[in-house]
């Protein structure tokens, strides 16, 4: 993808072998780069990797590397090279950095914000291929950008993360959609402040032939205040309204979905897709798990895992867009995230804590919603089940948007979320 005769006589450093860094080293070893070195904090992984690829590991010879690439989640504060990484800050980019160093001829869609990401990317995704585009999807979902078999005359789609913004300088996207910002990842950035100016790097290079997309005011005043120069295109829940009633599929008329589907509505004017192929393509999306996915329903019940929702900001849409809740929440709390009760408390009939960390949310629930303490999601959905059970005629939804990251108990929210749904499937037929 780039020019390999300006790769081979440079040195890389490459920091994080993880998915992303042995993507990365495999992409430098194609493109015939001979000086390499090499660094991930876990020993054996390490010496594993400098034994498989025959390479040296960095330490102090960092200062001689052309470009050190760091991979997405390594944080500079915390690494034993911090010195050395600040002093050649300059010289630090990531993989996404050398996909768009590519002299390739292609479309790029680069897509970051707080929420909705993943869902707005396989939007655009399905739209293109029903439209018989030659689409590509990396980055944050999906393979590593550099692991795809690009070919010429294609659109590439982006999902990028703040760990991967916060290092990049050489991201130049065609389209760029900025969705929305809310408090998260504020411990790994030190603050709101570097949050806000990681995601931001997504407008840094655009020129006036691209476009940025931005869904929130006060995001499109900071675009013209530091005068970026792509062409800004402001995109506003309203943007759906003319063509609302015509969307048949129920799942992208939930609050959180209104606003993706907006972005991908604006997106595909900016495509010159037709407004009749556009209503065809996105009627026949099917949502992604774990992002609010109704999976079964029995009788006046339905079941909701929104396992993604790991902060407050992401559950607050499943909690607004329904009645007679039964919520389940719990599990490690977001730094920096606040519950915003107000208004919603009416929806919830009672809240179910699961976790570790029951007293935070105990604290945050105490003397607005009613709540009990059950620690596991089996002990929850089995407690919630017998108090339905009770409840004669009455519509209701069992939610799991825990408005907290997974770790405490599971692997992941992939891993919490089908836990749940495998209970509900065990369970739900007993009692119901």
């Amino acid at each position: 993808m780039i020019d390999n005769l300006n790769l081979r006589n440079k040195t890389f450093a490459i920091y994080g072998l993880g998915v992303t860094g042995i993507s990365t080293l495999n992409y430098l070893k194609r493109s015939q780069v001979k000086k390499i070195e090499i660094w991930d904090d876990n020993i054996s992984l390490r010496k594993e990797i400098i034994k498989k690829f025959k390479l040296k590991e960095f330490s102090n010879s960092i200062n001689k590397a052309d470009y050190i690439i760091i991979s997405p989640g390594i944080n500079i504060q915390k690494s034993k090279f911090k010195k050395i990484l600040l002093r050649n800050k300059n010289r630090i980019i990531t993989d996404i950095d050398l996909f768009f160093l590519s002299k390739v001829s292609i479309k790029t869609i680069v897509v970051t914000g707080t929420n909705g990401k993943s869902t707005t990317c396989k939007l655009i995704e399905h739209l293109l291929k029903k439209n018989n585009k030659k689409v590509f999807l990396g980055g944050n979902i999906g393979k590593p950008i550099l692991d795809l078999n690009i070919k010429k005359n294609s659109i590439i789609i982006v999902e990028a993360s703040s760990f991967q913004l916060s290092y990049s300088k050489f991201i130049k996207p065609d389209y760029a959609l900025m969705l929305n910002i809310a408090k998260d990842h504020l411990d790994w950035h030190g603050g709101m402040k570097n949050y806000l100016k990681s995601k931001f790097n997504i407008f840094l290079k655009q020129d006036k032939k691209n476009f940025a997309l931005i869904g929130d005011k006060k995001l499109s005043n900071i675009f013209i205040k530091n005068k970026y120069l792509g062409k800004l295109k402001f995109v506003p829940l309203t943007n759906l309204k003319k063509i609302e009633k015509k969307i048949s599929n129920p799942y992208l008329l939930t609050g959180p979905n209104k606003e993706n589907i907006s972005f991908v509505y604006m997106l595909s004017k900016l495509l010159k897709i037709k407004k009749n192929i556009f209503l065809k393509s996105i009627n026949s999306f099917k949502g992604l798990p774990h992002r609010y996915e109704i999976f079964y329903k029995k009788k006046k019940i339905t079941f909701i895992n929104d396992s993604k929702a790991t902060s407050f900001e992401s559950t607050k849409f499943a909690l607004n867009d329904n009645k007679n809740i039964f919520w389940i929440l719990g599990g490690l709390p977001k730094y920096g995230d606040t519950f915003k009760l107000k208004n919603l408390n009416k929806n919830i009939i009672k809240a179910f804590i699961i976790g570790r960390n029951t007293n935070y949310y105990e604290r945050i629930l105490k003397n607005k919603i009613n709540f009990s303490i059950s620690k596991t999601l089996k002990k929850s959905l089995i407690q919630i089940l017998k108090e339905i059970k009770k409840i004669k005629n009455q519509k209701s939804i069992v939610l799991l948007s825990p408005a907290s990251a997974s770790y405490d108990q599971f692997k992941n929210f992939e891993e919490r979320g089908n836990q749940f749904k495998k209970l509900v499937k065990i369970y739900a037929p007993k009692y119901i």
